[in-house]
């Protein structure tokens, strides 16, 4: 167990110690149990009561999804046909045809730009909102010198709940390249590794598959794959055998539970304080919305249906039950190992394997929100590190053709939180290359979500030597409200 620097200001009573000791054993340690740190900031009221930021990682192509050219010539305009949507003059791919009937609750930004096309600053471009690079960026692992996520500056911003909810979820996983390396950008960085977010890791990585298993699972040169070892696995927040919640919050009993580690911890009782996550995490064992959030057995089979049977919909039921237990902000990884970089078999693998269960899952999350009432307080954005290029090309005389990294432009899903369905803001040139109108940053979508948070424009956060950083930098996508 981690335990933070001493404070003399804030004594840790014996009680605290003990009930800190008993996360391991209460089923909350494992691989799920992460930071639940949360530090009251001033708010205004929110625009949303939650956030499910969906991240296609990889780099979803504008061309093949929301910013066709059908009247380019065919290296530019792919294989794709655009459909009809229920929005007069608005056309997106043919494949992704659930969201093409449900378009009024939904808006594009199709002129999203920045200035990198690599991976990894891509990553930490979008994931914190911030264009650029920190200093001493590494592409090979996250330092203390990044800058921090919008999930970790949600953690830290957003008021503590009594009922011990943690602010930010980051889920299936944690967004890993397949030679191993975890991306930056997905952490605290120089807000502090205290202000990480929780990472439920229910997706196990594997540097060979893609998509969403079981059923679409596959690998970019060889198709369809299959492995059955592959498994979303829940947390597990349930008590040992023999161990009922009365005796948990029993000090006695607790304390003879827990009496080997009790020895090692009462010591550090009155010299260190513990990290006051763990002093939340016996908290949510008792927290009923918890429980059932991470309970997808208990969801009517119609509702899995609807979703999808795979780590897409899963994933996506997960968050939409989630913030419905009052968790402030959700991200969502649609796809580890960068499943959405399609260079080679783009159009295969974008309509066997991909454009069909984000489609479905998507489009099931926007109604069933929709349906109780909770799409106006849930704004939803999708979107990746970056677009693909306009001109089509492969990587090696062998390969099926597809599209290469592209900053400049990409293609932008938002809908819920008061924004208004059935727009497009911004556009590209003929090609899909660059904005023609209405350019719109990374710092601006961050901007968008940290206002319907209601959190005010004049918020600043402090790194961990205590130097303030201001929150917003740049202003909310207008046009959307």
């Amino acid at each position: 167990m981690r335990m933070s620097l001493p404070h003399p200001a804030h004594p840790v009573s014996r009680r605290e110690v003990i009930q800190a000791g008993a996360v391991g054993l209460l089923g909350l340690g494992m691989n799920h149990l992460s930071a639940l740190q949360a530090m009251t900031a001033a708010t205004q009221p929110a625009r949303a009561k939650s956030v499910i930021y969906i991240f296609l990682s990889g780099g979803l192509a504008q061309h093949e999804s929301f910013d066709m050219k059908p009247d380019a010539p065919m290296e530019i305009r792919g294989e794709f046909k655009p459909i009809r949507t229920r929005t007069p003059g608005l056309h997106i791919c043919e494949h992704l045809p659930n969201l093409a009937r449900i378009s009024e609750k939904w808006s594009l930004v199709r002129s999203l730009t920045h200035g990198s096309a690599d991976h990894y600053l891509g990553h930490h471009i979008m994931l914190t909102g911030r264009s650029d690079a920190p200093l001493g960026f590494d592409p090979s692992k996250p330092k203390k010198s990044d800058h921090p996520s919008m999930a970790a500056l949600a953690t830290a911003l957003l008021p503590k709940r009594k009922d011990n909810l943690p602010p930010a979820i980051v889920l299936p996983d944690k967004l890993v390249h397949r030679e191993g390396r975890t991306l930056a950008g997905q952490f605290a960085g120089t807000l502090g590794a205290q202000h990480d977010p929780w990472f439920l890791e229910m997706s196990p990585y594997h540097p060979k598959h893609y998509g969403a298993y079981p059923k679409y699972l596959f690998h970019h040169e060889r198709g369809f794959e299959t492995d059955p070892t592959l498994l979303f696995q829940a947390p597990h927040l349930s008590l040992p055998q023999g161990l009922t919640m009365d005796r948990v919050m029993d000090r006695v009993s607790l304390r003879n539970s827990l009496e080997q580690q009790t020895n090692d911890l009462t010591a550090l009782a009155g010299d260190e304080a513990f990290d006051s996550t763990r002093q939340a995490a016996i908290g949510l064992l008792s927290n009923r919305k918890v429980h059932d959030a991470f309970s997808l057995e208990k969801v009517d089979p119609k509702m899995l249906d609807r979703y999808g049977r795979n780590s897409f919909g899963w994933s996506l039921l997960m968050a939409r039950r989630l913030v419905q237990s009052g968790v402030r902000m959700v991200q969502v990884n649609l796809g580890n190992n960068e499943t959405w970089d399609t260079h080679q078999a783009a159009w295969g693998n974008l309509k066997n394997y991909l454009l069909p269960p984000m489609d479905q899952a998507v489009s099931a999350l926007l109604e069933d929100l929709d349906a109780s009432g909770q799409l106006d307080e849930t704004l939803i954005v999708m979107g990746g590190e970056f677009g693909r290029t306009p001109k089509i090309k492969s990587i090696s005389a062998t390969a099926l053709p597809g599209r290469d990294h592209w900053g400049h432009a990409q293609s932008i899903l938002l809908a819920g939180g008061g924004i208004k369905g059935g727009r497009v803001i911004g556009s590209t040139d003929k090609i899909g290359g660059y904005p023609a109108s209405d350019a719109q940053t990374p710092e601006n979508l961050a901007a968008t979500i940290y206002e319907a948070l209601g959190l005010p424009r004049e918020t600043l956060w402090k790194d961990f030597t205590g130097r303030p950083h201001t929150l917003y930098m740049g202003s909310p996508i207008g046009g959307l409200i």
